[in-house]
């Protein structure tokens, strides 16, 4: 055999083992159910936080929600993160097309009930609101949201 067939062999050799070890991992990402399971999850908490919200700002009509469903980055950034308790789900809304958004953060414990809402809002019926309800935390407009 020629130094030339050695080669050859070894290049193909190492070509096959480099298919099958990226075979190999792409058919284990696709068949992994976790992340769909998480996936899934996340979506119910988002879906969650949006009737939270509108229940909470008590809006009849026009409320826009930009969350992790509805990403806009002229609005802001927006996320879904898994926690210890559940998740945090932030986001922006207003009330209308004229209003200017305010950004929220709400916690949610596993089965997307609230532990806590935090909003930087100038509502004065939401003010009121989180007197009464210590799952509620108004923390005032914020120039520039």
């Amino acid at each position: 055999m020629k130094k030339g067939d050695i080669h050859r062999i070894a290049r193909l050799v190492v070509a096959f083992a480099i298919g099958m070890a990226v075979a190999i991992y792409a058919y284990d990402r696709v068949t992994d159910p976790e992340p769909a399971r998480q996936r899934s999850q996340e979506e119910a908490a988002v879906h969650a936080s949006r009737a939270i919200l509108a229940e909470y700002l008590a809006v009849d009509s026009g409320l826009q929600i930009v969350d992790p469903l509805a990403p806009d980055r002229v609005v802001g950034k927006v996320y879904v993160y898994p926690t210890a308790q559940g998740f945090d789900v932030s986001g922006h809304y207003r009330r209308s097309d004229t209003a200017r958004w305010y950004p929220f953060l709400m916690r949610l414990d596993r089965n997307a009930t609230l532990i806590d809402l935090s909003v930087a809002d100038d509502d004065e019926q939401l003010r009121q609101r989180s007197v009464s309800d210590p799952r509620l935390r108004v923390i005032g407009d914020q120039p520039g949201s």
